[in-house]
């Protein structure tokens, strides 16, 4: 095998992407898919290669994952969604259970997934985000899916020498 270094990808042509949107807190999501969507076109990911669905909640976003995981369809998946802190312990309990079964879809599946569900103390932090992560999650999935790609096509080459 030959060391050198892997160059990060931004291309996202031809790569198939899943969405999967909460539809809790609609304005902060809407907000989210819409600069997603808008990034994932500069970087070149057709439209008719993006698949979205939505959930009722940030719960219900690791199982549709997942079953989208399940498919083998995708490249890579974004999540997004809010929780905004309440007066309960409710938050703590969304936002950690949440984060927790979109990271475990990523390693069980290696799929990349990127986590835009947001986790703010307020309204206003959230709307101050929702654009600057939504865009976010489009780039980390697009370079996410090149570098898997990339390795996947790196261990080919491996197990042909051996």
């Amino acid at each position: 095998m030959t060391v050198g270094t892997y160059e990060t990808n931004l291309d996202g042509e031809g790569l198939r992407i899943g969405i999967v949107q909460s539809r809790f807190n609609p304005d902060v999501c809407d907000g989210l898919l819409a600069s997603c969507l808008a990034e994932l076109g500069e970087l070149g990911v057709a439209s008719e290669d993006i698949f979205r669905l939505t959930v009722p909640g940030a719960l219900e976003i690791p199982l549709a994952l997942q079953k989208m995981a399940e498919t083998m369809q995708f490249d890579a998946l974004i999540a997004l969604g809010a929780v905004i802190r309440g007066e309960t312990y409710h938050f703590e309990l969304v936002a950690n259970e949440s984060a927790t079964g979109i990271s475990r879809v990523a390693l069980d599946f290696g799929t990349p997934v990127a986590n835009a569900v947001l986790t703010t103390e307020d309204d206003a932090q959230a709307l101050a985000r929702m654009a600057g992560k939504g865009a976010d999650a489009a780039r980390a999935a697009v370079e996410m899916a090149n570098l898997v790609l990339a390795l996947d096509e790196l261990s080919e080459v491996v197990d042909e020498e051996q």
